[in-house]
């Protein structure tokens, strides 16, 4: 999931052009995307586009992962949502404003309990949260990753959310928490939409430090996305030797290939660039 491609539920016009894009997956908008008043008429128009055959017809032809960010869990939304979409093709929930491994868990099994078959990703958005992502990323087992919401993390505090010192130092601790359940860190959203270079520098910052992949809140970030968190078909390769080769050592802790010396965290490592190029793990 190189690149995840925001598009606000309230505009049903946008979602075949969302589909033609070349995002890895589409992230469907019910939260901030949303004005209150038009909630309600967000989740409906979702929810029938997600059960129709032009849904069915635009997946079969660019198999897309698709993620739904629903309302926060303390929200007078989030059973609406869940009663909507919980039993669609949804592959991903986006959880955001979560704050304690204990709501997250119980918002994760009322979603299970409206039919929900996927996975979770869990958006990390205030400073609460960050202490506690290694409480969140093991929450529950199907809770996949962990994604950076910097708007909300940092506005309140009144910390620049453009300086790449903070990000970096932000983005660590990030990704060492949700490594700490061997779960995946997405990276967040760039605003700035003609800054390309930036969105470019931000996008290898967070490659450099093992990110999956970037929010995108416009088709034309997806090409950098895609080319900062892709792989070479050698590195791919590699990867799947690498776990092929665990499979057949199987019991063994370390072993030897081209001459390397491979343990568990380089099967770690190779199993996360499968994920990242979309090739079984």
């Amino acid at each position: 999931m190189r690149s995840k491609l925001f598009v606000p539920a309230s505009r049903p016009e946008l979602f075949e052009k969302a589909f033609a894009s070349q995002a890895d997956a589409l992230s469907f908008d019910l939260e901030d995307a949303v004005a209150p008043a038009r909630k309600q008429a967000a989740r409906e128009g979702l929810a029938e586009w997600l059960a129709s055959p032009a849904f069915a017809a635009a997946q079969a032809r660019h198999h897309k992962k698709i993620i739904v960010r629903v309302n926060a869990a303390d929200t007078p939304y989030f059973a609406g949502d869940l009663a909507a979409l919980g039993r669609l093709p949804v592959d991903v929930l986006n959880l955001p404003k979560v704050e304690s491994a204990a709501g997250l868990h119980a918002a994760a099994v009322q979603a299970i309990a409206a039919g929900f078959q996927g996975e979770f990703l869990v958006t990390v958005e205030t400073p609460l949260a960050l202490a506690r992502a290694p409480e969140l990323a093991g929450a529950h087992p199907r809770v996949a990753g962990l994604q950076l919401g910097l708007a909300d993390l940092f506005e309140p505090l009144g910390i620049d959310r453009y300086q790449s010192e903070t990000l970096r130092a932000v983005m660590l601790a990030l990704r060492l928490g949700a490594g700490c359940a061997g779960k995946y860190a997405m990276d967040a959203a760039y605003a700035r939409v003609r800054d390309a270079e930036g969105f470019r520098a931000e996008a290898q910052l967070a490659r450099s430090l093992g990110f999956l992949g970037k929010s995108c809140v416009h088709p034309s970030q997806v090409a950098i996305a895609n080319e900062v968190f892709g792989f070479s078909a050698e590195e791919v390769e590699a990867a799947q030797r690498i776990v092929a080769a665990s499979r057949e050592q199987d019991g063994v802790g370390a072993f030897l290939l081209d001459g390397k010396m491979i343990d568990a965290p380089f099967v770690r490592r190779a199993q996360d660039v499968l994920l990242a190029a979309g090739r079984p793990a």
